[in-house]
């Protein structure tokens, strides 16, 4: 068998999350359909992790932390797709008592999992105190994060942001999913971010624009210059414009899709747009 492509990653990752939100007719689709370049590129080419030897204090390993925990379909497809649990394990998101709830969680030790998160606008905060822990341990990795557009309209990210800055945090590297869409609306609509790149830098952190975040070698590359400026004094973001429910042709250009699951017949559709890879179904 021939090694999988990081787009053939990417399409069956699509796959797992519109069959994983279908089959329980609950979950959210848009942003997670928008992110997979990301999770995919960061897990499987720029991470520095190891599935097999994974613990919850994640000494001498990069981490992550997802802030906007509702996006969890794709994470725990791209943490079964890498090792951390049996892919069959997807079957059972969402349901009762299973490991993979609608946000994540870590009371049932889910490899993988470090916080529980879903309530948004902490996930900086942990990143910051995680990636503080790793330099007075001595442990040279890094700490990772993403959070929504419309998620850094709390005001715990902006201390956290400011508190980053001050103190030259330069091991974390934040990512800003901006696709522009929230569950009511478009962030324009609903509260206007302004010109983020310029607050960012205000902050005192360097910033590292996406132009198109579903570009799987943009991405990439983004998340390489990233990674080559940390440890230089400053604490990095990057900011990615995507297309929420990216991939499927109907998902697309609307926020509708931020917490709803489609019909068997839409999943159909969406399933012959992302055809199956050589990884496989689950």
């Amino acid at each position: 068998m021939s090694k999988p492509t990081l787009k053939d990653i990417c399409t069956q990752t699509r796959r797992d999350i519109l069959r994983m939100i279908t089959a329980v007719n609950s979950g959210h689709p848009g942003g997670a359909l928008g992110c997979t370049e990301f999770m995919v590129a960061l897990y499987h080419k720029i991470m520095e992790h190891n599935p097999n030897s994974w613990d919850p204090d994640g000494r001498d390993q990069d981490v992550f932390f997802l802030s906007n925990g509702h996006l969890s379909s794709v994470w725990y497809s791209v943490l079964a797709r890498c090792g951390y649990f049996p892919v069959s394990e997807l079957f059972t998101f969402r349901h009762i008592n299973s490991r993979l709830q609608g946000h994540p969680t870590c009371h049932q030790g889910l490899e993988g999992i470090r916080m529980a998160s879903g309530s948004l606008g902490q996930g900086l905060s942990v990143a910051i105190g995680t990636a503080l822990a790793k330099k007075l341990n001595g442990d040279k990795h890094l700490v990772y994060t993403l959070h929504g557009d419309g998620e850094i309209q709390e005001g715990q990210i902006w201390e956290a942001v400011m508190y980053a800055g001050a103190k030259g945090v330069d091991n974390i590297i934040a990512t800003i999913d901006a696709n522009g869409c929230q569950i009511d609306g478009t962030t324009d609509q609903v509260l206007a971010l302004g010109n983020l790149e310029n607050k960012f830098k205000a902050f005192g952190w360097d910033v590292v624009p996406v132009g198109d975040g579903n570009d799987i070698e943009q991405v990439t590359f983004a998340l390489g210059k990233a990674k080559a400026l940390s440890g230089k004094g400053k604490p990095v973001v990057v900011l990615m414009k995507t297309m929420m429910g990216h991939g499927v042709d109907f998902m697309m250009h609307t926020h509708k899709w931020h917490g709803k699951a489609p019909s068997q017949e839409q999943l159909e559709i969406a399933l012959a747009q992302n055809p199956e890879t050589i990884l496989g179904d689950y």
